[in-house]
């Protein structure tokens, strides 16, 4: 393609784009603010749910017909449950990178021109059929030349490529999403609930480090570093000498799909045990390590079996694609703990105040009906462990969740992208844990994380009390000198107090009550004249001519010559 018709292309992306949430743009004004204007509320609210169902629905189409950022973005949407309805959310959740391969010849030319050299150079072989593609890149299965076999141990090896122009796709993409975010704040009914502009920069600065293959190649050496001591964990080896920034060449370690359960137990592996590792790997990444797979979903966990080990376990767990990562900051971690005070005090406007200190809740936010909804939740569960919470009727955790996420969507409030990612890793193995073991229970699970956290955190909650036990006790020991300051000051005459503004405003208010009342009496009068003149005419003409006093004192007895 010529670089002219390159960029017609992209301008018709862009106005495709465009055209699409202005067509979606002009059907939520009509039915969320013109139609209520003119008393008609209950249609659109009658039609709002079938309306976002075709919404997501058409979202879906021009997502897998233009590939690129969309898909990502159909993903990114499902994801918010804290600001977008269950409507859209349940249709996009599983929106998978649904694109055609790039031609072969396409993925040479790019493979050769970052890697400097032609395929059958750096490649022994090369398999021209892709593993997997996806709108970024695809996958393709290659063995490394001799030497460069000898230098890294390695043999067969996985080399992702990416989509050919795809940075110039991305950056169209995100121009486009940044125009609509503008648009978005100037509907009341948007900007009050979400900051768009903010959630468009955080979506752009994780896609733009998923095409970055040197960034995930570090995040994939970390993530190696992390669990290197613990044989249930695997990771791929990097081929740094065949990376670059749009060529990532590493180990070959694919093996059953942890979804895959007959393989699995064809391989003498029970699911139920795999669910069970796999759930302490992904606490053991939050809680021990602050550094998740934020994607963990089938298609990028295998299972490896092995010889049995002393503690009986008969495979590892091997993660690929380090794309998307979440990090737990220590302004996380505060804000975390602030919460976990909170949640062990029972203490709802606690609770609250973390979450704006986190950044869950924008400054607009009125949390008068969050707190009392937390206060209704902590009455009913707070007393709870987490096995006497896994006894409760699912039906009930059903109705506290739709109460609460019609109230959450009604709130200025979005999730900061680290605490997003780390409920996406945590439902993602919740979900996988339990299509491996029907009878899992996550809060068996993290019951055990859970009370580690409390107990590393207990030092500095018993800090914090002290130190407010200690303020406290020391405005107690002053009180005393300072209320007998103030009594010796009475006594002596020195204390005065300036009542003029306070007297000014009560005779503005006596004031006002007498035109009032002047007002009342003038339309008493009125009423009466008008009833009596048909029977008793001379007195109904007087009271009609005397309600002009009251009504001239109503009028104008307030104004004062300046």
């Amino acid at each position: 393609m010529t670089d002219a018709a390159a960029q017609g292309a992209h301008r018709a992306r862009y106005r495709r784009i465009l055209s699409f949430a202005a067509r979606e743009f002009i059907k939520i004004w009509w039915f969320e603010l013109v139609l209520p204007r003119f008393g008609m509320t209950s249609i659109a609210e009658r039609t709002r749910g079938p309306r976002m169902q075709r919404f997501a629905k058409r979202f879906h189409v021009l997502a897998v017909e233009l590939g690129g950022l969309m898909i990502k973005v159909g993903q990114f949407m499902s994801s918010r449950l804290d600001v977008l309805p269950p409507e859209i959310t349940k249709e996009l959740e599983g929106l998978q990178d649904e694109v055609p391969a790039v031609p072969f010849a396409d993925i040479r030319a790019a493979a050769e021109a970052e890697l400097g050299h032609p395929l059958e150079q750096a490649y022994a072989w090369f398999d021209e059929t892709p593993v997997a593609a996806a709108s970024l890149g695809q996958a393709h299965r290659a063995r490394l030349a001799a030497q460069d076999a000898v230098d890294t141990g390695l043999g067969n090896v996985i080399v992702k490529v990416q989509r050919p122009g795809i940075d110039e796709i991305v950056a169209v993409d995100l121009a486009a999403l940044r125009r609509v975010a503008r648009w978005a704040m100037r509907v009341r009914l948007v900007s009050d609930r979400v900051d768009a502009p903010g959630l468009v920069e955080e979506f752009a600065e994780t896609s733009l480090e998923e095409i970055d293959y040197l960034h995930e190649a570090a995040s994939a050496e970390r993530f190696r570093e992390n669990f290197a001591a613990d044989p249930r964990v695997d990771a791929p080896e990097i081929v740094w000498e065949r990376s670059t920034r749009r060529v990532l060449t590493l180990s070959d370690v694919t093996a059953i799909k942890i979804n895959d359960t007959d393989a699995l137990r064809a391989a003498g592996i029970d699911p139920a045990a795999v669910a069970d590792a796999f759930a302490e790997v992904m606490f053991d990444q939050v809680f021990t390590h602050s550094f998740v797979h934020a994607d963990p979903h089938p298609g990028n966990i295998f299972v490896t079996p092995e010889a049995a080990s002393d503690t009986g376990q008969n495979f590892r767990l091997t993660f690929i694609d380090f794309g998307m990562m979440a990090e737990v900051p220590d302004n996380l971690r505060d804000g975390l703990r602030m919460l976990l005070i909170a949640v062990t005090a029972r203490d709802s406007r606690g609770l609250v105040k973390a979450a704006q200190e986190i950044g869950v809740l924008l400054p607009s936010a009125d949390t008068a009906e969050l707190e009392r909804a937390l206060r209704a939740l902590f009455s009913r569960f707070g007393g709870m462990g987490f096995a006497e919470l896994a006894t409760v009727d699912p039906r009930e955790f059903t109705d506290f969740a739709d109460e609460f996420g019609d109230m959450v969507r009604s709130l200025p409030l979005q999730l900061p992208e680290n605490m997003l990612l780390l409920i996406r890793a945590v439902s993602l193995t919740s979900g996988m844990c339990s299509s491996l073991d029907p009878t899992f229970n996550v809060w068996d699970a993290a019951e055990p994380y859970a009370g580690r956290l409390l107990r590393d955190e207990s030092g500095n909650l018993m800090q914090d009390m002290a130190q407010q036990a200690m303020e406290t006790a020391a405005v107690t020991y002053r009180l005393p000198k300072r209320i007998d300051a103030i009594i010796t000051r009475v006594d002596d005459g020195n204390v005065t107090f300036d009542t003029s503004a306070l007297e000014r405003r009560l005779d503005r208010l006596e004031g006002i009550a007498r035109r009032i009342g002047s007002g009342v009496l003038f339309a008493a009068m009125l009423v009466g004249g008008a009833l009596l003149l048909p029977s008793i005419a001379p007195l109904g003409i007087t009271l009609l001519c005397v309600s002009a006093l009251p009504l001239l004192h109503s009028v104008f007895g307030g104004r004062r010559p300046r």
